[in-house]
């Protein structure tokens, strides 16, 4: 049964970068203090282990070869031992957690998210459909499976990475399948300060709430943090440096009617934010505009949806591809 009012938790700080262990244990920590301060959802930032590849947008691919090995390396499979360990925390602290991270499969890298519940099940990893720009350098696509919501204790929870949010097709097929908390999982807003405004906090913060009031969903917003850290890696210039500036998170809450539900932090501050989710406001907020209910009008506009996998290689049996070529 659904829960009334949800404690969720929303998480602004700086992954641990290209180091999968020290990620791990870093996120096993916020896990705890989640769950220490009540929350019963926490949510991170898009690829969190082992951060976002931040070196695609400073300089040439040449010089961005120096970080793939590495990238690559310290890149999480969704069945190993990290994966185990995560879900081990979560079941330890009875909270259900929705994470970003780099995936590795096979000699592939995706954009993944994970959805783990309160007793320590790996429900699913989703992947992001189309990464966005020089994104397209180090990750793979995912398929119309990884549009997905799932059912859980807490509610219907789904997950979308960052500019997936200017997608308004994958946001009407999310919508479409009874989302009540959605995280948007984001990586920093910190490259091109005051040149690329798409790219700013104003912007997508802005996407973000329009998909609260969209889908009348709770959306929790986690943002990461670019510090000295990131800097002493990434930045071997002062250009550079300019490129990618300190601090970018902005985190945020919101509520299905467009309510902030808690008080942002400093860009350049790591810590929680937390809010109540009251359940009885996504019905208040159906009730004046449903897109996928009462207020749509598939007889003039619709959406075409394919969910099904596409594996790169799918068996089939000789006579059964002889049978499809004759007919």
């Amino acid at each position: 049964m659904t829960a009334r009012v949800v404690r969720a938790a929303a998480v602004q700080a700086e992954p641990k970068w290209l180091d999968l262990e020290a990620g791990v244990t870093h996120l096993v920590e916020l896990i705890g203090e989640a769950a220490g301060n009540g929350a019963q959802l926490v949510s991170f930032p898009e690829t969190f282990i082992p951060g976002y590849p931040w070196w695609i947008w400073l300089d040439s691919p040449a010089w961005g070869m120096q970080f793939v090995a590495r990238y690559a390396e310290n890149s999480m499979t969704r069945d190993g031992a990290e994966m185990q360990r995560i879900a081990a925390a979560a079941a330890q602290h009875r909270i259900h957690v929705v994470f970003g991270f780099s995936e590795r499969a096979g000699g592939s890298l995706y954009m993944s998210q994970a959805f783990i519940d309160d007793a320590g099940e790996v429900i699913a990893v989703r992947r992001k459909l189309k990464p966005t720009s020089v994104e397209r350098a180090v990750f793979g696509e995912g398929d119309g499976s990884d549009i997905q919501v799932h059912d859980t204790a807490l509610g219907k929870i789904g997950a979308l990475n960052c500019w997936e949010h200017f997608q308004p097709l994958t946001k009407y097929a999310m919508y479409s399948l009874g989302e009540q908390i959605h995280v948007g999982s984001w990586p920093s807003f910190s490259v091109y300060r005051g040149a690329a405004h798409a790219l700013g906090a104003a912007v997508n913060n802005a996407a973000s709430l329009t998909y609260a009031v969209e889908g009348q969903a709770f959306v929790l917003a986690p943002c990461g943090v670019v510090g000295q850290a990131a800097h002493d890696l990434f930045c071997d210039t002062p250009v550079k440096e300019q490129l990618l500036l300190q601090g970018g998170g902005f985190t945020q809450i919101y509520g299905p009617e467009g309510s902030v539900l808690a008080q942002p932090l400093d860009e350049h501050e790591e810590g929680i934010l937390y809010a109540d989710l009251d359940f009885s406001l996504i019905a208040i907020a159906k009730s004046a505009a449903d897109p996928v209910g009462h207020y749509s009008r598939p007889d003039v506009v619709r959406l075409l949806l394919n969910r099904q996998p596409s594996p790169v290689v799918v068996d089939r049996a000789p006579l059964a591809v002889l049978e499809e070529v004759e007919a």
